[in-house]
């Protein structure tokens, strides 16, 4: 379920709501805070393997599961944000700041939950691509699908043995099957 406080805030207001980072996280999404729906197991292990897989695949860039994206007067929260390492944002002592990223990130990745709004998070990745983001994945466990959206061309529905696209520089490979194959338990 989703929850919506129903007044309209402004998103430097709602960045500074105490409660935004609680599990599930809120959004902004239109001058208003909405909670994302929570995530079930397949949602939770997709989410880690993609993570781990991505940083695996020695790159500049890291994966990081639901990392704050605030740009264009939205902030979301995506299943993973994938950023290049020379822009992620630290402190004054070298550490990664807490408060997520002011910008989109190179590449964002959401996996459709079942109560969750397709067109909510079609809308967040659209969002992103607007604003600088190269690579967006749509994942529907319930179809076994992907939809890709790359800038400057039409979204992509892609299936079984299908191969992803990831960002330039990364080597990595993965097919739509790959991902889904995480799902099954190895007895």
């Amino acid at each position: 379920m989703t929850i919506i406080v129903s007044d309209t805030i402004t998103l430097e207001n709602f960045l500074k709501l105490p409660y935004i980072d609680e599990s599930p996280a809120w959004e902004y999404l239109n001058g208003k805070a909405i909670q994302k729906t929570m995530p079930g197991g397949k949602n939770s292990l997709l989410q880690k393997r993609l993570v781990g897989v991505i940083d695996t695949a020695g790159s500049n860039y890291e994966a990081f599961p639901e990392l704050r994206c605030t740009c264009g007067n939205r902030s979301i929260v995506p299943d993973v944000a994938v950023v290049a390492t020379n822009q992620i944002p630290l402190d004054e002592n070298g550490d990664i700041i807490s408060t997520g990223i002011d910008f989109a990130p190179a590449w964002i990745i959401e996996i459709l939950s079942p109560d969750q709004s397709q067109t909510k998070v079609t809308g967040n990745i659209l969002h992103c691509m607007k604003h600088g983001t190269q690579l967006g994945w749509l994942i529907d466990p319930s179809e076994r699908s992907v939809i890709v959206y790359q800038c400057n061309c039409l979204p992509d529905l892609l299936t079984e043995l299908d191969v992803l696209p990831v960002l330039a520089d990364m080597n990595l490979t993965l097919s739509v099957n790959d991902i889904f194959a995480w799902l099954q338990r190895v007895k």
